[in-house]
């Protein structure tokens, strides 16, 4: 196993640490790793006014185990992880599986030492966000956050904060959008940057509505939950399910698997299998093998008017006319 004691920062005085403890080296702006470790992009960019991140997309050759222990106490992180295959981080005593279907938005302050591994074969998907305090008390100003609600996140008395939750659907497909583009792709660079002020208002808007309360929810929910996530989009192609046909397979009433996905999503089960139905709908058509009505066929919309009314109400265009642009 490979282990490395790392740290980081709303600045990137650490990249050179970092690269030289993967048995690698800084080309632009991409720490090349040894191939012993793993392959992939691992690439850091700095997004301005304090404001830093690290995308990592890559596959590891070793079994790996990362301690991160920061020099300074002057940033929180929001950790985006959307692998496949599942890694373990832990602080202290509490540990917890991140992943795509498992807890996949983290936001830590500097201060806490913890832990993050993975096995050898592992895919890891995931986008680090370092902000400094001071700059996420003028983004929370900007987005009309309470005073109040943002100085509890970043109270230095209180500065153990680890919030374990699940990203909203709109951070989940911009980071999927994001991760479509090649890293050399002229927009890369410009798109990681939006992608990340992005994924911040967005998670600011969550604690403006007070609905980052994944801790609130047990074990056993929260999974037979997820279940039924993967199920949905495992099947996106088809007609909706019935919500009792869902409720009974998480084994919950239809009330309280209705009232716990939307809690857990922030969407009803109906919203979230569509929304997703028309990400997927926008993804066939940037492929340009499909006509329109394919398309709407194949996945399971009732007609093409339908169809064409609920992607322009979600993207602003009739998807012949979002077609025709590309």
């Amino acid at each position: 196993m490979k282990k490395i004691i790392q740290h980081y920062g709303a600045d990137l005085e650490w990249t050179k640490s970092l690269a030289k403890k993967l048995d690698g080296k800084i080309q632009g702006n991409f720490i090349k790793a040894s191939e012993d470790i793993h392959t992939g992009i691992r690439y850091f960019k700095d997004c301005g006014s304090g404001i830093v991140a690290m995308y990592v997309d890559v596959t590891y050759n070793t079994d790996v185990h990362f301690t991160i222990k920061n020099n300074t106490n002057d940033y929180v992180g929001l950790h985006y992880y959307l692998s496949e295959s599942d890694a373990t981080l832990s602080f202290d005593t509490v540990s917890n599986t991140v992943g795509s279907w498992s807890y996949n938005l983290l936001l830590l302050d500097s201060s806490l030492q913890f832990e993050f591994e993975a096995k050898k074969g592992s895919k890891i998907f995931m986008c680090c966000i370092f902000i400094k305090k001071e700059t996420m008390k003028i983004y929370a100003q900007k987005n009309n956050i309470f005073k109040k609600t943002i100085d509890q996140i970043l109270n230095p008395q209180q500065n153990t904060i680890v919030q374990w939750e699940r990203m909203s659907i709109k951070s989940y497909h911009a980071l999927k959008d994001l991760q479509k583009l090649k890293e050399h792709d002229v927009l890369f660079d410009l798109h990681l940057t939006g992608t990340v002020h992005l994924l911040i208002s967005d998670h600011l808007r969550k604690v403006s509505e007070k609905k980052c309360i994944i801790q609130l929810v047990n074990e056993d929910d929260l999974s037979s939950i997820l279940s039924v996530q993967r199920y949905l989009l495992e099947n996106i192609n088809d007609h909706f399910p019935s919500i009792k046909a869902l409720a009974q397979k998480s084994n919950m009433s239809v009330t309280k698997f209705k009232s716990l996905f939307k809690k857990i999503t922030g969407d009803t089960p109906n919203s979230f299998f569509l929304e997703n139905k028309l990400f997927k709908a926008k993804e066939l058509l940037e492929e340009k093998q499909m006509t329109v009505t394919e398309v709407s066929e194949i996945l399971s919309f009732n007609n093409s008017s339908y169809f064409a009314n609920k992607f322009r109400g979600k993207f602003g265009l009739l998807p012949k006319t979002y077609s025709q642009q590309l």
